[in-house]
């Protein structure tokens, strides 16, 4: 029903910001929440940000200050601005969706393949 592809992940330095994007597509679904979540290798998956369909934002406290959520509802594009990279954020981003149908209430979930984001020194 509904396909993630997410982007903009990459090798930067401590300091460096990177731009991620996931690109929700598939036929007849509405989204009403998406979600940024990351793990590294040996790690628990965690929470970085998620938004509503209507405007609610939540950030995980380790990227409070540091990471923006956004979202275009148009071309059902979710979006992560990550400044003042660190070493403790390299892991494995992903984006995740709970949608709705016009036939069935839901929710449903779907979830991105992830991309990589790496931080050095």
């Amino acid at each position: 029903q509904v396909q993630l592809v997410e982007s903009g992940g990459g090798l930067v330095q401590a300091g460096g910001s990177l731009r991620l994007s996931c690109v929700a597509s598939g036929s007849d679904f509405r989204i009403r929440a998406m979600t940024w979540y990351r793990q590294a290798p040996g790690k628990q998956r965690e929470m970085v940000a998620s938004i509503t369909s209507g405007g609610d934002i939540k950030y995980g406290d380790s990227v409070k200050g540091r990471f923006t959520i956004s979202r275009d509802a148009a071309k059902n594009t979710l979006f992560l601005q990550m400044n003042n990279l660190k070493p403790e954020d390299t892991g494995i981003y992903n984006c995740g969706t709970d949608y709705s149908t016009s036939t069935m209430t839901g929710p449903f979930g779907a979830w991105g393949q992830g991309t990589q984001v790496t931080v050095s020194s």
